[in-house]
């Protein structure tokens, strides 16, 4: 089953700056195949529900290698059983809309 997810890992007791946190989950990301947009709190995902998960899991991982003692994430989800649905059309149906206004 294909998913699109909103995930924002925050790694807790490492300090104030974040990115590099960010950027290693975000190559760990790109790493698994897929789809990814970064956005200003967190990141837009787009592929098959297993490597999706996995990919989180490993960002965990990771994150807690690089001395986070604790993480906190946020991840909101969307699937659909009548088609295949992209991050991109899912954007390009609301604009199209905004347009016709």
């Amino acid at each position: 089953m294909n998913v699109i997810a909103d995930f924002c890992l925050v790694p807790l007791g490492t300090g104030v700056s974040l990115s590099p946190y960010v950027a290693a989950c975000e190559r760990i990301l790109q790493e698994a195949g897929l789809k990814t947009v970064l956005h200003a709190n967190g990141t837009n995902l787009e592929g098959e529900w297993d490597r999706v998960f996995a990919a989180i899991k490993r960002c965990h991982e990771v994150v807690h290698q690089m001395g986070a003692p604790r993480i906190t994430t946020v991840i909101k989800l969307g699937t659909r059983t009548d088609r295949q649905q992209t991050m991109e059309e899912k954007v390009d149906s609301v604009k199209a809309r905004l347009m016709r206004l």
